[in-house]
């Protein structure tokens, strides 16, 4: 075609595309393909450690698994195997397969976030809800009351510059990395980290939003939730629940407290977070308090 001219490369350099898990399991002798159709096809990357379900069957495999993932991904130090969470605090089942360092640093949407990936949890799936946080709070008062360490104040603070967040979290460990995760992020001037019960330490009738991004009990702090609001401030309230009775359930928990409080609410958003068991969902429910 008239008006393009063809270059021949004399030494070219081709792509060749990094080999999958499979790929390096298929040809050995001592796997099965049954256990070959067994390996985990996906993992999640926080920082420089790599976290991986395996399935039980093939559980024998573990060490070599964690070694595979760690020559796939040069930069990570550590391949740890997860359980499950449990407890109050929701502490992660984990266990390290390869390398070692479980302490790391993950940048994700220009926050920085340093953990102990081994003692506290980070669910890949509450991206989505960090990016929509992150566009949250601009100039208002914000109540996180299960801050953990700074999953959404950071994002908020970060990106919106709410006039202050006040970040509760009882549990001292991920308190201690909330604390050190504001200075890393320089919003020390927005961010204020408190150690403590969110049943103890919730304002009354003060905040512009509350985030309540707990699962599973949150439902017991709605009270203090919806208290901490000033009139028409918002509420995020997180919660699990089966598939068969969302959104309804979630509407009903928030309705049913504010209520009692003699407040009204205005539903603006529910949605589904993540699938969080088999047949049941993380959603969260946006509503206004009047």
């Amino acid at each position: 075609m008239a008006g393009q001219k063809t270059v021949r490369q004399e030494h070219p350099e081709f792509y060749h595309k990094t080999p999958g898990l499979v790929d390096l399991f298929r040809d050995r002798d001592r796997i099965s393909p049954e256990q070959v159709a067994l390996l985990p096809r996906s993992w999640y990357i926080l920082g420089t450690v790599i976290t991986v379900k395996i399935d039980p069957r093939v559980e024998d495999l573990k060490r070599d698994i964690g070694s595979a993932l760690l020559s796939i991904y040069p930069r990570c130090r550590c391949v740890l195997m997860d359980r499950g969470i449990e407890g109050q605090f929701r502490v992660p089942k984990r266990e390290v397969i390869a390398g070692s360092g479980t302490e790391t640093v993950h940048r994700e949407n220009g926050v920085v976030f340093k953990l102990d990936a081994m003692k506290i949890m980070f669910s890949a799936g509450n991206l989505n809800e960090r990016m929509r946080m992150s566009r949250l709070g601009d100039d208002e008062f914000v109540v996180d009351m299960f801050a953990g360490i700074g999953y959404f104040s950071l994002p908020m603070a970060v990106h919106s510059r709410p006039d202050r967040v006040l970040s509760i979290e009882l549990n001292p460990l991920a308190y201690g990395y909330l604390t050190e995760n504001v200075r890393l992020n320089k919003v020390e001037g927005i961010v204020d980290p408190v150690l403590g019960d969110c049943a103890e330490e919730v304002p009354e009738g003060e905040a512009d939003r509350v985030v309540m991004g707990f699962v599973e009990f949150t439902d017991r702090y709605l009270k203090e939730g919806i208290r901490a609001l000033r009139p028409g401030g918002t509420l995020h309230y997180h919660q699990t629940v089966p598939e068969r009775l969302y959104p309804g359930a979630l509407v009903e928990d928030v309705r049913r407290k504010a209520e009692e409080q003699g407040r009204r609410v205005r539903v603006l958003r529910c949605a589904r977070v993540k699938k969080y068991s088999p047949g049941v969902v993380h959603a969260v429910l946006d509503a206004v308090i009047t």
